[in-house]
């Protein structure tokens, strides 16, 4: 009969991980890994966390097999139809929750899994929020943590500005896909689980940001702020859209890590 402590020990994920599907498979916390650590797995648990294990090994991403992910001191769920949510897109969301004037409106495009649009409705329910996305299976997903959030969001089915009304926001967020054509970084470890289209355009990273920076220019209210997130090395690009279409007070923001991560400006139309 295996017990906790000894397949915590016996196994050859990092500890971390191998402590992450435990808790999924029992439903335990991680104190109550620790407080229980003598506890029988039954077989069928045992067969299960072994299967996640395996799966893992092959390099399954550990959000997927557990099916959820904390984005912003929220755990949302996630599944194979939306990009797993990462650190460094809560900078994005800190910038819209300073960016947008209070009582406003505030479109997110491309929400995948609504981390950045539940992120926000949550720090600032004063907002009035729209999140889309090309993906039914994602707009599902992103449907599913709003509800479990309980947060008021207007969704919609959406490639970019195309199906929405025609009316205007005073502030656009988005994450759009920003990895090149045949980038090796798509070969190389969760990326090769992720949904291929949120990832990539197929061309030069920059096509998603043509569409929206262009479009935003109608869609943004005189002076709106449009915030973009983007590969590490593409703020300059980004930076030279946005001047190239007419918006003002242009510039980027760091991460963490210190890397220029989103860049953004107003629309003066």
């Amino acid at each position: 009969m295996q017990r906790i402590a000894h397949l915590l020990t016996a196994s050859t994920l990092p500890v971390l991980e191998a402590r992450m599907l435990l808790m999924h498979v029992l439903k335990k916390t991680r104190v109550e890994l620790i407080t229980q650590s003598d506890y029988p797995l039954s077989e069928t648990e045992l067969a299960t966390y072994l299967d996640l294990c395996q799966r893992r090994e092959r390099g399954e991403p550990v959000a997927y097999l557990t099916g959820h992910r904390e984005f912003f001191g929220l755990p949302l769920k996630v599944s194979a139809d939306v990009l797993i949510p990462r650190p460094d897109t809560e900078l994005l969301v800190e910038l819209g929750i300073s960016h947008a004037p209070p009582g406003s409106n505030l479109l997110d495009l491309g929400t995948g899994s609504g981390a950045i649009a539940i992120a926000l409705a949550r720090q600032r329910p004063d907002l009035q929020i729209w999140a889309t996305d090309i993906s039914a299976a994602a707009l599902s997903v992103a449907k599913d943590n709003a509800l479990t959030h309980a947060c008021q969001i207007e969704f919609a089915e959406s490639n970019w500005f195309a199906e929405l009304p025609d009316r205007q926001w005073q502030t656009i967020v988005s994450n759009p896909p920003y990895i090149e054509r045949d980038d090796p970084h798509l070969e190389q470890g969760d990326l090769r689980f992720e949904p291929i289209d949120a990832l990539t355009d197929h061309a030069d990273g920059l096509t998603a940001y043509r569409q929206i920076i262009h479009g935003a220019t109608t869609r943004l209210t005189q002076g709106g702020w449009l915030l973009l997130e983007h590969g590490y090395d593409q703020a300059q690009s980004v930076r030279d859209l946005l001047v190239s279409n007419g918006f003002t007070g242009v510039r980027s923001w760091t991460d963490i890590a210190g890397i220029e991560r989103v860049s953004g400006g107003t629309n003066r139309i």
